[in-house]
């Protein structure tokens, strides 16, 4: 009996380690390191339409004598700026709860064709 209730967990734990394994950003979209505030977020592009980016701050070796703090969502908006040239439409940005930002980007003609 034991035999059998542990087979359905092992598959669960198998099937939950694949999941955590899969890389949802497609390899052509590279990640760009950026400083905000002296700390570090790493920003990349998640989707093509409409262009949607994604900043994950780096949350070691943080400074706690650095510049004063501001909010999060301030620094990934800034973040996904310096990365991009584009602006952030701050309607569009969304929190998941392991504390990544989504956004909606807006570029101007010159950025958006790569000129």
């Amino acid at each position: 009996m034991k035999i059998r209730a542990t087979v359905p967990v092992l598959l669960a734990a198998l099937a939950v380690a694949g999941c955590e394994a899969t890389t949802l950003t497609k390899p052509e979209y590279p990640t760009k390191s950026v400083g905000v505030m002296s700390r570090t977020w790493e920003v990349v592009q998640v989707a093509d339409t409409p262009v949607t980016y994604r900043a994950t701050r780096d949350w070691n070796n943080l400074n706690p004598y650095g510049p004063p703090p501001r909010r999060r969502s301030v620094q990934a908006a800034t973040a996904i700026q310096q990365a991009t040239g584009c602006r952030v439409i701050w309607s569009s940005m969304y929190e998941n709860i392991s504390g990544q930002f989504y956004s909606q980007v807006s570029c101007p003609p010159s950025v958006a064709s790569g000129s």
